[in-house]
């Protein structure tokens, strides 16, 4: 069994499509899902100490336990969590995947934006 990791938004719709692109984009059975609203805007911020925490907790016992082999993190067109328009949104992934590398620089952290039409695009 292979797993990765996301750390995505707690919004159903996002779900299943970030589910379906991880599973391809890495070669993986399982995805852990850590969910937050605004996750990405969480991490880049970094302002909420127990729930970054919470967020790196959770990731820790995906990568030890699980043996993740690579993670995303996502936000998304109309985010109640964080409603800020795209490009604010894809500057908070590039910082928020920043912020994992230096905790995590041995696994692959990758950034997802998923649009109006619920389809999935790396950040590059």
């Amino acid at each position: 069994m292979k797993f990765c990791t996301v750390i995505n938004c707690m919004d159903g719709r996002v779900q299943i499509p970030v589910i379906n692109y991880l599973r391809d984009r890495f070669n993986v059975d399982y995805v852990d899902s850590i969910t937050e609203p605004g996750p990405n805007l969480i991490l880049a911020e970094n302002n909420n100490k127990a729930l970054t925490e919470s967020i790196l907790a959770r990731l820790k016992i995906s990568i030890e336990n699980h043996r993740s082999i690579g993670v995303a993190i996502a936000g998304h067109y109309d985010c109640a969590g964080n409603p800020a328009p795209k490009e604010e949104q894809v500057a908070h992934i590039r910082k928020a995947i920043e912020f994992l590398r230096q905790r995590y620089g041995e696994i692959e952290i990758i950034g997802l934006w998923v649009d109006e039409n619920w389809k999935v695009n790396e950040v590059i």
